[in-house]
């Protein structure tokens, strides 16, 4: 890492390139849609691409185009990792993979950013945490919040203490989804590669396509969104592990789905409050501005902050209550995985903490992962954060 130098400018933090041996060069592992996304982001930080890693021949192409220049393709990641001109990687990959490739990358002496959730298995997450500690890598979990303007903004007036002392969180994510994809593959699949350490089964392009709502690869959107809310509760009460969760929730109403879209997860902090996080995917459509609340129930005021505003609720009789601190900024959401991307590249530079660390991204996936158990069994789920398992 020592080879290159990078040069940040002020208020956008954006990366002066240098010259070529100075470049940030970047492989991805995992060129679907949001993989592909991210090597824009990426590339729009200043960085470029030495490789593209995907054993999906059509999704592989796409990555290769997105990536430009003279990007190498692969289709075993492993082999990725042993090029030692590569810097950084990417793993925007099915989440039962996330833990192994993570510590792989890390041991292989390359910065990561992993999407979220950290992990599949609550193991798993501790796994990659030691990893990361043994080898001094950055590792960055794509949680966006942490490096949001506006979250920013609302994580300073939360420490400020005008909400009072908090016991009761509530938190949503409302939308509506309809059906599962039917796409056809279109091209060469490595289907054992892709099962990886899941359980082996004939090719299924359901299962392909729709990786979110089975067990075996994902928690659907319960953990996809819940990993961003669970995530940015947790940063904003400086909370660490929790002592329970449950979670209960309908049946799948999608045909062919394992994963509910209508479900509730109530977690139990041994600081004496509780947060609940509702998903309800069979409502309405929202707007990206609307979608989503979470409301900080303080003693002396309610703080509620969506995707793109916040607004302070002093305690009040009134039969309409004035926020004494309100901000609406639609849109700016979509600056947030960039200025995440950024605090990433500043930190290789740095070798500072980033803003979404994998100790962070542990302790949200305890609570995932508890909250997948809960479900599937029917039981509240007590931690034992002492011998660090479920109880």
């Amino acid at each position: 890492m020592q080879r290159r130098t990078f040069l940040m400018t002020t208020a956008a933090a954006q990366m002066r390139i240098m010259g070529a041996n100075d470049r940030l060069r970047m492989g991805i592992i995992g060129a679907g849609n949001r993989g592909r996304y991210l090597i824009g982001q990426f590339k729009e930080a200043g960085a470029e691409f030495a490789a593209v890693c995907d054993i999906y021949e059509p999704n592989l192409e796409a990555g290769l185009q997105a990536a430009g220049g003279a990007a190498a393709p692969f289709r075993e990641y492993r082999k990725l990792l042993d090029d030692r001109g590569i810097d950084a990687v990417i793993v925007a990959t099915p989440d039962h993979w996330h833990a192994r490739m993570v510590i792989d990358a890390v041991e292989a002496g390359k910065d990561v950013y992993v999407e979220k959730p950290l992990a599949h298995k609550i193991d798993e997450g501790f796994r990659i945490v030691e990893a990361v500690e043994r080898t001094r890598r950055i590792v960055q979990v794509g949680t966006q919040r942490r490096s949001a303007e506006l979250f920013l903004e609302a994580k300073t007036i939360m420490d400020s203490g005008q909400a009072g002392e908090i016991r009761l969180v509530t938190s949503a994510w409302y939308n509506n989804q309809s059906s599962l994809s039917n796409r056809k593959l279109t091209g060469d699949l490595d289907w054992k590669q892709w099962l990886g350490t899941a359980p082996a089964r004939p090719l299924d392009p359901v299962r392909f396509f729709n990786w979110y709502w089975f067990w075996d690869y994902s928690g659907g959107l319960l953990v996809v969104d819940a990993a961003h809310i669970v995530d940015c509760i947790q940063w904003f009460m400086n909370a660490g592990h929790p002592a329970a969760v449950t979670c209960t929730g309908n049946r799948p109403e999608l045909p062919g789905a394992e994963v509910p879209e209508t479900a509730t997860i109530t977690i139990e902090y041994p600081e004496n409050y509780f947060v609940v996080f509702t998903l309800g995917y069979r409502a309405m459509r929202y707007s990206a501005f609307n979608d989503q609340i979470q409301q900080f129930h303080g003693n002396k005021a309610r703080f509620d902050v969506g995707r793109e505003s916040y607004a302070l609720y002093p305690q009040s009789n009134a039969l309409e209550m004035a926020p004494s601190t309100q901000k609406k900024s639609p849109g700016s959401f979509n600056s947030a995985t960039l200025s995440h991307i950024r605090n990433f590249v500043e930190c290789i530079a740095s070798r500072k903490q980033p803003h979404a660390p994998v100790q962070a991204g542990q302790a949200a996936n305890i609570v995932l992962c508890m909250a997948m158990e809960s479900y599937r069994t029917g039981r509240r789920l007590r931690w034992n954060d002492r011998e660090r398992r479920v109880v």
